[in-house]
């Protein structure tokens, strides 16, 4: 299995921007699809973005497109979450997800999870 732990969650004001992190290892990175998922409280996880490692193919929840980006570094085996506009309804705690190559956004789908940063958007 591969083992996710991210960073960057805090507390930011609305309209502005945060990025988070997802380092992984243990399973080989170029044989993964890595997302962002996350759950407000009381309320079901949702898929947020992700990216197929093999050719960085993106995919992205609607609530999201043009605010936040998925992108890995070019060498080391992290996964970044550039967020944007933040809204008050991005309040959420953000988890770090993978799963072999093939792309879903179900969170079923995803066997190795990160433990999750809380981000908090202040209105």
């Amino acid at each position: 299995q591969v083992q996710l732990v991210e960073s960057g969650g805090r507390l930011v004001q609305a309209g502005g921007s945060l990025t988070l992190s997802c380092a992984a290892s243990g399973r080989t990175f170029g044989s993964l699809a890595m997302a962002w998922f996350r759950q407000a409280p009381g309320k079901e996880r949702d898929f947020v973005a992700g990216i197929r490692l093999s050719d960085a193919v993106t995919y992205y929840a609607d609530s999201v497109k043009g605010r936040f980006t998925i992108s890995k570094h070019i060498t080391s085996n992290t996964v970044y979450l550039q967020m944007n506009s933040l809204k008050s309804e991005d309040t959420a705690v953000y988890y770090c997800a993978a799963r072999p190559n093939i792309p879903t956004t179900s969170a079923s789908d995803f066997g190795s999870w990160g433990k999750g940063t809380q981000v908090t958007v202040s209105s």
